[in-house]
C-alpha cells in the first residue's frame, strides 16, 4: 500500500500538468484526479492513525 506522501505527490503532479494546459476538459480532468489523490492520501492517513500497525508493517517489506 502507498503511503500518503506517495498519493499527494501524484497530485501535486496533476496540479503541474494541469497549470500548464489551457482551460479545457483535459485541465478539468487532471485538477480532478489532483483531488481525488489528496482525498487518497487523507484517507490513509486516517487509516494509519486508527491503525498504526498498518504504518510499521509497511516498513517491514
Amino acid at each position: 500500500m502507498k503511503k500518503a506522501s506517495e498519493y499527494r505527490a501524484h497530485a501535486e503532479e496533476c496540479r503541474q500538468l494541469a497549470a500548464a494546459m489551457e482551460l479545457g476538459g483535459q485541465r478539468d480532468q487532471l485538477l480532478e484526479m489532483a483531488t481525488n489523490w489528496d482525498r487518497l492520501a487523507e484517507e490513509r492517513c486516517d487509516l494509519v492513525r486508527r491503525h498504526p500497525e498498518i504504518d510499521r508493517s509497511a516498513e517491514a517489506a
